[in-house]
């Protein structure tokens, strides 16, 4: 970081949509302007997902997402409330509980569900839950799929101000590097500020940078305010964000080095080229990418 460091200019605070269901148990709010439809603004970011809490009775049938495949991306679910357990066609099993992350590689393709834990699904609670995806360079677009489960006592979490943390999901912050292991350096923060407390975000010159308030309402850099289920969108240029709480809040930072490439999507396919679409759809019929 340079003496001369300097600030990253917010360029649009943009408010989510109302809620939508998927499946039958996830009432979401999709966090991007446009929709998905940002392009290299975001890049590598390309959907965020966001189920804020909601309470689900107890039940015999856990609620969720029954198979579907994804090919060219990742998916990367961050639990704040709530439990999920995840199934997939590699062979992964695992469940998700508050603090807890899941980061899914889906390469070059992968069949799972997502469904609430069944203990949760038995005696019914809030769920919360971010769903974001991040897409994958070209060159390792039909690798093997990966799958990691970062729980919470994996996570660093990093003091700041008189009562807030960071927790370095992926990437480094003061220091401290996250457990995520990514294609393209990113950095995903998870951040809670109390009332009145400031944080300095130092972040790379020329990377995209797009934060979200999922709770509360913040202020940035002394001349942008941000409420909830609001992303404040950044200039590349710029290494730094000071951030001030005006009320508890809870943020995404999301912050990476943009993939300078074609994007073609559909559905649950992030490719390059429509020609690569229809492959993908190909192989999912025929079975390729595997079932539960």
């Amino acid at each position: 970081m340079s003496a001369t460091a300097t600030i990253k200019k917010v360029s649009e605070i943009y408010k989510a949509p109302a809620p939508h269901m998927v499946g039958d148990g996830f009432s979401v709010q999709n966090v991007f302007p446009n929709g998905n439809r940002l392009g290299r603004r975001i890049s590598p970011f390309f959907l965020l997902d966001y189920a804020a809490p909601a309470y689900f009775p107890p039940g015999n049938k856990p609620r969720g997402v029954d198979e579907h495949p994804h090919r060219g991306f990742e998916t990367v679910s961050i639990v704040y409330q709530g439990a999920l357990e995840h199934r997939d066609s590699a062979g992964n099993f695992g469940k998700l509980h508050a603090g807890d992350v899941q980061w899914m590689t889906a390469a070059s393709g992968i069949v799972h569900e997502e469904k609430h834990e069944q203990e949760f699904t038995k005696r019914g609670g809030t769920l919360e839950i971010a769903q974001l995806w991040v897409n994958l360079p070209k060159a390792y677009k039909m690798t093997a799929p990966r799958y990691q489960e970062l729980l919470k006592e994996q996570i660093p979490v990093v003091p700041v101000g008189s009562n807030s943390h960071v927790r370095v999901i992926a990437g480094t912050f003061n220091g401290q590097q996250g457990p995520a292991h990514t294609f393209t350096p990113l950095n995903l923060w998870d951040v809670k500020l109390a009332a009145g407390d400031t944080v300095t975000l130092h972040l790379p010159d020329g990377f995209n940078t797009g934060i979200v308030t999922l709770h509360g309402e913040v202020n940035y850099n002394n001349t942008h305010t941000a409420g909830s289920v609001e992303i404040a969108m950044f200039d590349t240029a710029g290494e730094t964000i000071t951030v001030t709480a005006i009320a508890d809040a809870t943020l995404l930072v999301l912050n990476g080095q943009p993939i300078d490439e074609p994007i073609f999507a559909y559905g649950p396919f992030l490719m390059n080229t429509q020609q690569e679409i229809m492959q993908a759809i190909d192989d999912y019929n025929a079975g390729k990418m595997g079932h539960l």
